[in-house]
């Protein structure tokens, strides 16, 4: 009997100690969701305090971490003055114990200064999740996890990897006469300027594929015998450009052949050709032409 009774206390509290820790990690959450709404989209810099957090809030980071509630203000303070449009959200959040882990996204508008970045008023929309530790009711710890490559992407500090891709593939199906898979790398607004000077830049600016394929394409191939892009290289750009240098190999149905300088400046977004800029040697384009 006394056997029993002492298997059912434990069962109590075992049951009690559950029922304690969810409805503390309950609350732990509750507050942490409310004071990242408050700071983020309300822009209460105050929120960060202690109150909400541990004296000795770190944030991991490298290459160093943050330690302290002022120096955590002073961190979060750049994503205020840095971006307008603020809108934080957290997608998902659950905790166990003392820990809480939240899958968030961040949107927002680069209008002032973002950690001495001056500001590219480009538009941010990355995604991230966040480990928390909790302690007696308050944030000690955050460490988050988010590519900030895709950031630095976005507000066009670094170039997508894949441009030169992009660019290398569209050079190659043209010169295979593949056409539609050049258009099909354009976006449906695509900017399209030719070189001052060129016969072509008399419908400036071309914009979409058709009118580049009627105002550009159709018309080289109309005065040409041939038309060749020769000795291309390809520069990565910072945002997003590229940079191509290459040659214009081609004969003039008047039977003249010309051998001519030029360079392309591409600009692409999201693996798409937004804006094309033609640099070429007209003069000598004009000679072989008339």
């Amino acid at each position: 009997m006394k056997a029993t009774t002492l298997l059912f206390v434990f069962a109590f509290l075992s049951i009690s100690t559950v029922f304690a820790q969810k409805s503390n990690i309950d609350k732990d959450i509750k507050m942490y969701t409310q004071v990242w709404d408050e700071v983020i989209n309300k822009g209460d810099i105050n929120q960060i305090n202690a109150t909400h957090f541990d004296e000795n809030i770190t944030g991991v980071s490298s290459p160093e971490n943050i330690v302290g509630i002022a120096a955590f203000k002073g961190y979060y303070q750049n994503f205020l003055t840095g971006f307008s449009d603020r809108n934080f959200e957290i997608i998902k959040v659950f905790g166990q114990n003392d820990n809480i882990m939240k899958h968030w996204r961040f949107t927002g508008k680069h209008t002032g200064d973002f950690f001495s970045i001056p500001p590219t008023g480009k538009s941010v929309n990355i995604e991230g999740v966040t480990l928390v530790k909790m302690k007696n009711g308050r944030i000690l710890q955050e460490q988050d996890f988010m590519d900030n490559t895709v950031m630095m992407q976005q507000l066009g500090l670094v170039s997508d990897p894949k441009n030169l891709n992009v660019v290398d593939a569209m050079y190659k199906a043209f010169a295979i006469g593949d056409i539609p898979a050049v258009l099909g790398n354009f976006d449906a607004k695509i900017v399209w300027n030719e070189a001052e000077g060129n016969k072509l830049a008399d419908g400036n600016p071309y914009i979409g594929p058709d009118a580049v394929l009627n105002g550009v394409f159709v018309r080289l191939g109309a005065d040409h015998e041939y038309f060749k892009l020769a000795d291309i290289k390809l520069h990565e750009m910072n945002n997003n450009q590229v940079l191509a240098t290459l040659r214009y190999d081609g004969k003039f149905k008047n039977g003249k052949a010309y051998d001519a300088q030029v360079a392309h400046l591409w600009t692409l977004k999201y693996g798409k050709a937004i804006g094309f800029q033609q640099y070429v040697d007209t003069k000598k384009l004009d000679e072989a032409e008339n």
